[in-house]
């Protein structure tokens, strides 16, 4: 996969990056996985974190009070995007203002790492992709539940037949926002199913590609003057299966209801809470795969985020082959994403 070079300016020039890693920068901080991307791609042995750029003073100074970002360089977005010795770029800034960088990134010749949800605009959306694709650049949609252990176990057993016909797939989950973190979401029709719901779309779309028909209540039940979808359900439907994917606004102990089930007509498999996610509920019908006839749990290690998703990005950026999730994926979940909240035609 060849990367286009670019002469950087003298103001630009960063120092060279040793050879054996991999130099990225990122772009944004105000997201809520930003830290938690930063952390990650510094704790990494695969990646030089070359700088970190924030045109807003406020969001700087936020970030600043968090220690990890006292330790790394700041530059300017034009630093970063033109700085030929970045490889690779991740956005990690608010979903209105992250497009836009996104273009300029592959505009640039630069792998790009774009956080969830990457926008309520198809057609822009459309054109970053179809631009790397161009380019054979790489673009990963920031999705959190990729690389869950458990949610991976859950697909392979109905891939695999081991759970019958897998008829129904049903993933809650949901957040505690107080008004602060309401109103940035107000801009979006489909609400909290915008902002989370696409997390369990994601892994929908990836068992069973685009669903022949989508149907969502967006629905504002909540007593918050504001017009927020705050309680939000999709169905999508496939030829012998529904996907139903519930999400809201205010839940105390929002993480403990998070969940990730699938049901079939020989067996099923339940993740309650998705996240620590230690525990897999299993029952078969019938010994099936690895696991025995009867109900079971299954013990797995804690599932922390980003950490697998980040290891494929930078074996993709060495290897010079494609991503797990293909272009075409990231394009079904946009897809799938906005029709679930009203944004595009059903």
């Amino acid at each position: 996969m060849e990367r286009r070079q670019f002469v950087c300016s003298a103001a630009a020039a960063l120092a060279a990056p040793p050879a054996d890693r991999i130099r990225v920068g990122m772009i944004g901080t105000s997201h809520s996985h930003a830290a938690g991307k930063l952390k990650t791609l510094l704790d990494s042995p695969e990646f030089e974190v070359a700088a970190v750029s924030e045109p807003s003073a406020d969001a700087r100074a936020k970030a600043l009070k968090n220690p990890l970002y006292g330790g790394v360089r700041w530059a300017g977005e034009d630093e970063l995007i033109s700085d030929s010795s970045i490889q690779a770029i991740a956005v990690e800034g608010d979903v209105w203002e992250n497009l836009p960088r996104a273009k300029r990134i592959v505009a640039a010749g630069k792998h790009l790492h774009l956080e969830k949800p990457p926008t309520h605009e198809m057609a822009a959306f459309r054109e970053v992709v179809e631009e790397a694709r161009r380019k054979e650049l790489l673009c990963q949609v920031g999705y959190i539940w990729r690389n869950h252990a458990g949610i991976n176990a859950a697909l392979t057993a109905a891939r695999e037949g081991w759970l019958g016909d897998v008829y129904m797939l049903r993933g809650t989950i949901n957040t505690d926002h107080e008004q602060a973190g309401r109103t940035p979401l107000t801009r979006y029709k489909g609400g909290m199913m915008f902002e989370l719901g696409c997390h369990v779309i994601d892994r929908v779309a990836d068992l069973w590609g685009r669903p022949k028909d989508v149907r969502s209540w967006i629905r504002h039940d909540m007593s918050y003057a504001d017009k927020l979808g705050d309680n939000t359900l999709a169905v999508l439907e496939y030829g012998r299966s529904l996907a139903v994917i519930s999400t809201s606004a205010r839940l105390p102990g929002s993480a403990q209801h998070r969940s990730f089930e699938l049901l079939g007509t020989e067996g099923s498999v339940m993740i309650q809470p998705v996240e620590p996610g230690t525990k897999m509920r299993v029952s078969v019908r019938r010994p099936a795969g690895p696991y025995k006839a009867g109900q079971q749990e299954i013990e797995m290690p804690p599932q922390p985020r980003y950490i697998g998703d980040l290891a494929e990005f930078a074996a993709a950026i060495r290897s010079q082959k494609p991503l797990r999730h293909s272009y075409d994926h990231e394009l079904v979940v946009q897809e799938t994403l906005l029709r679930a909240c009203g944004e595009l035609g059903v």
